[in-house]
């Protein structure tokens, strides 16, 4: 009797353990049982994406095209010696502004002086053997005229008149050569601009063009900006400048956070870069204030037409896909419909619609990361009441938080006391 009781009971035990291990796979299978049937009925629907939209509005649009340009003066000239000989002098500063005619640096003279003075006593002999050489030619005239004189002897001393008057051209344009050379030692600014740093200073022998020169001057104002533009673009340029349009460039610094100035086109290069397919431009500025300097690297923003009640979307509306561009046209059931478009200029903020909408339409502007052909949406400015309340909630569990911890921090001084 003792030896059966271990036995039986462990059988009890074993059995109870068989119960409880059906009894929790039941549970299990029914929870999974009902949590797929409850999950599928209770499964929602879509809910509209909120977004926000515009209407596409009548208005116009300036057609801008914005290229890279460069600053380019409308002189640079360096400075050259048209002689060779030692610098004794140089009359400017340096990065100073110069008129037309100003002087800028001597060279010695000297040497040019003395060449002169040989060239015009070198005249002065050979204008004395024409003198003779006519007076001789007046005499033998009129013996050849009473036949007392050989024909030959009266054709030399013609002919030696002739080479008498030849040798004093020459000393008279020898002359002129060194008065010219004279000139060229007294060094003047063949342009009005400024000058740059000084290339050479006084002491120095220089040569004929001799490099790399006196001084560099370029002419600050006016000035010029040239630029590219694609020959897509070229076709409406030509046509506005070859009508005698005034065509405005505003040049802006080259982060485009300043203007510098405003002018306008006045040149087109008479021929198209191939390896870009661009051609160049040119358009002129006061520069009064200097604001452009040369070889600065600018945006210019040439205004090529203006068009006129063209519809209108904010930039953010058009999209591009599969589709090509296109916009989620709003429609009256609150859906939407991916609507292809052709798109014109734009000035960041808006953006022409050549075709594809029409004006008062409504487009999506913002949220359009979820939406897709024929989603259901509703429109942000739809549910103020919302976006007001939710303040309101924060506030209050803020207040009931603070509530909670004084009144937690109060019992905790009455256990304390």
């Amino acid at each position: 009797m003792t030896a059966d009781t271990p036995r039986a009971a462990g059988h009890g035990q074993k059995k109870r353990g068989v119960w409880i291990a059906a009894i929790v796979a039941l549970v299990i299978v029914a929870l999974i049982l009902l949590h797929i049937f409850t999950g599928q009925k209770a499964k929602p629907g879509t809910p509209p994406i909120v977004v926000s939209s515009a209407k596409a509005t009548l208005g116009s649009m300036p057609v801008i095209l914005n290229e890279l340009g460069t600053v380019t003066p409308v002189a640079t000239v360096t400075v050259l010696p048209q002689l060779s000989g030692y610098l004794t002098e140089v009359g400017y500063q340096e990065g100073q502004d110069v008129q037309k005619g100003q002087f800028l640096a001597q060279i010695d003279p000297r040497q040019y002086e003395i060449n002169k003075q040989q060239a015009e006593a070198q005249l002065a002999k050979d204008q004395a053997s024409l003198d003779q050489a006519r007076s001789d030619l007046a005499r033998f005239t009129q013996l050849h005229e009473q036949k007392s004189i050989a024909e030959q002897t009266f054709t030399d001393q013609k002919f030696l008149v002739a080479q008498d008057a030849a040798s004093v051209q020459a000393d008279k344009a020898a002359i002129a050569q060194d008065e010219l050379d004279l000139t060229y030692c007294h060094i003047t600014a063949p342009v009005a601009g400024r000058v740059g740093l000084r290339l050479v200073d006084p002491g120095n022998y220089v040569t004929a063009s001799s490099s790399p020169g006196i001084v560099v001057i370029t002419t600050m104002k006016p000035t010029t900006v040239q630029f590219t533009v694609p020959q897509n673009s070229l076709g409406d340029v030509l046509q506005r400048f070859g009508s005698g349009s005034k065509l405005p460039v505003t040049v802006f610094n080259s982060d485009n956070s300043k203007q510098l100035a405003a002018g306008s086109l006045y040149a087109i290069s008479n021929q198209m870069a191939t390896s870009t397919g661009t051609v160049t431009l040119r358009a002129t500025f006061p520069n009064d204030d200097e604001s452009l300097y040369p070889n600065e690297f600018v945006n210019a923003r040439l205004l090529v037409n203006t068009m006129q009640n063209a519809v209108l979307v904010p930039t953010p509306a058009v999209q591009t896909g599969a589709p090509g561009e296109f916009v989620y046209l709003v429609n009256s059931d609150d859906s939407v419909t991916v609507q292809k478009v052709t798109t014109g200029p734009s000035d960041g903020k808006n953006t022409v619609i050549l075709s594809g909408i029409s004006n008062g339409q409504t487009v999506v502007t913002d949220g359009m990361d979820r939406l897709s052909d024929g989603a259901k949406i509703k429109l942000a400015g739809a549910k103020p009441a919302e976006s007001s309340s939710a303040p309101a909630s924060a506030s209050s569990s803020a207040a009931a938080h603070q509530s909670r911890k004084h009144k937690k921090s109060s019992d905790s001084d009455s256990s304390a006391s």
